[in-house]
């Protein structure tokens, strides 16, 4: 089947849901960018298809689309001719392509102009979540002369800042978040002191009850994890796998939801309890340490923040470490500090890290963000976890803070 390469005109509004085209293009001229090319080939690059809207399921989309939006002028398409009417609901012109040899001469007429274009890429994957296009495609923009930079900030700019609406919305999922948890502690410290046992998954198996009562949903159930299965910061107990919660031990619990509305952010939070009467000082004076960590980094960003200057995440990341390190926890605090919160759990907004990756994206205003630290040990860990959002001149922790393990007794 061949239909020859066409140029049509899309008819799609200037704004359309995500994609703001002339607030893009002041993002481009801030950044020194001449155009964000967005790409992707059959779901590759998720990113590309939220910030357009191309989520239709009923729509199949199996075929390679370009997508410019250039610092100035009009956006411009590139489709297969039998996929004809993918990007019709965004606006500028739009050429299509069957053979091989027509997707590169299109893409090189749609970089024309172009020295400098941003993608979801990452140097050497150093931020994975942003790095969705293929070397492949990578090769072929740069073998038309065009240099290829990280669209890690702009896809942050309009996939990870909250608005109004979304910042209620996550402050609703965490209220909720904060009385579950509550209700796990008080279930478990009912059952100890009756001496009736309760296992880890009886206790989240009541937490997902509590979620539906809510209203909240999650891509997870939660963490419940007694003792050594809390140095494992990824445990999950099931029902095949999980143990009885016995007296005078480690109680991690972490938790996320958002509420089941378009647009809706997670708020995701984890506390500590110990049950028993008397919190032994192993336990307290490693989890003051964690929670000395946790305010060093929001301090950082506050003062940043309130000062209007630029904070990139591994700063944050490196403010919580360096003080965890230099009390001898450094090898077992094994996981970046935080990460971006948004329609999902780990969003692709910026994380503090400066260990798993060196995120070197700015904390934009109208971000949110986890701040975790955590140590591990082979027979118990600790972590504590609040919800930060960056406002234009301020920076709010969205609930409340753990200062010492909450006896459960």
């Amino acid at each position: 089947m061949r239909q020859d390469a066409a140029s049509v005109e899309c008819s799609g509004d200037l704004q359309h849901g995500l994609l703001d085209i002339a607030a893009v293009q002041r993002a481009l001229r801030d950044d020194g960018l001449d155009g964000w090319l967005l790409y992707d080939f059959h779901g590759s690059n998720p990113i590309a298809r939220r910030v357009t809207g191309l989520n239709d399921a009923a729509k199949l989309t199996t075929r390679r689309w370009y997508y410019l939006i250039p610092v100035d002028g009009p956006p411009r398409a590139l489709v297969h001719a039998i996929e004809r009417d993918r990007l019709d609901h965004l606006p500028g012109n739009k050429t299509r392509y069957a053979r091989h040899g027509e997707l590169d001469a299109g893409l090189r007429a749609l970089l024309r102009g172009c020295r400098t274009v941003a993608m979801e890429f990452s140097p050497g994957c150093a931020i994975p979540y942003v790095s969705r296009v293929d070397a492949g495609t990578v090769d072929a923009v740069r073998g038309h002369g065009v240099e290829v930079r990280s669209s890690g900030d702009l896809v942050q700019r309009f996939e990870a800042v909250w608005d109004a609406e979304a910042l209620e919305s996550h402050e609703a999922a965490s209220s909720a978040l904060y009385a579950i948890k509550d209700q796990a502690f008080d279930l478990v410290t009912q059952r100890i002191r009756s001496g009736d046992p309760v296992t880890e998954f009886e206790v989240q198996d009541a937490m997902a009850g509590w979620f539906e009562d809510a209203g909240l949903v999650s891509d997870s159930r939660p963490v419940v994890a007694a003792q050594e299965n809390a140095g494992d910061p990824h445990y999950l107990p099931t029902r095949d796998r999980h143990r009885v919660i016995g007296s005078d031990e480690v109680l991690l619990l972490d938790l996320w939801g958002k509420l089941p509305t378009p647009r809706a952010v997670y708020a995701d939070i984890t506390w500590v309890g110990y049950t028993g009467t008397t919190v032994p000082a192993r336990y307290a004076d490693t989890f003051t340490v964690i929670c000395e960590g946790r305010d060093a980094a929001v301090a950082l960003v506050q003062r940043a923040t309130r000062a209007g200057g630029e904070l990139r995440g591994w700063e944050v990341d490196r403010a919580a470490r360096g003080l965890i390190a230099a009390a001898g926890f450094g090898d077992r605090f094994v996981h970046r500090t935080g990460h971006s919160l948004g329609e999902e759990v780990h969003g692709n907004g910026v994380h503090l890290d400066d260990f798993e990756t060196h995120d070197e994206r700015r904390l934009l205003p109208g971000t949110g963000m986890t701040i975790e630290p955590g140590v591990y040990f082979e027979d118990f860990g600790l972590r504590t976890e609040i919800n930060l959002h960056v406002g234009h001149r301020s920076a709010t922790v969205t609930g409340p803070l753990q200062t010492e393990i909450r006896t459960l007794r």
